[in-house]
């Protein structure tokens, strides 16, 4: 069975790859942003293209979301 990676796998660079991901939105209207986010998300999940570990990720991302207020 495949794992999620959970551990930091960014190296030495975890905070430029966050200014990327941020820039890379920065022109973007909240609306095309969240287009954006939904065609990233698509993307890197065809390339990732082992079901169990999107099960995993998707079970992950909805139990720790932040609840809306």
């Amino acid at each position: 069975m495949s794992k999620l990676t959970l551990t930091p796998n960014f190296g030495g660079e975890a905070d430029a790859f966050y200014a990327e991901f941020i820039a890379a939105q920065a022109d973007l209207s909240d609306e095309a942003a969240a287009d954006w986010l939904a065609r990233l998300t698509l993307i890197l999940c065809n390339h990732i293209g082992d079901r169990e570990v999107l099960r995993q990720a998707f079970a992950l991302a909805h139990h720790t979301h932040a609840p809306h207020e």
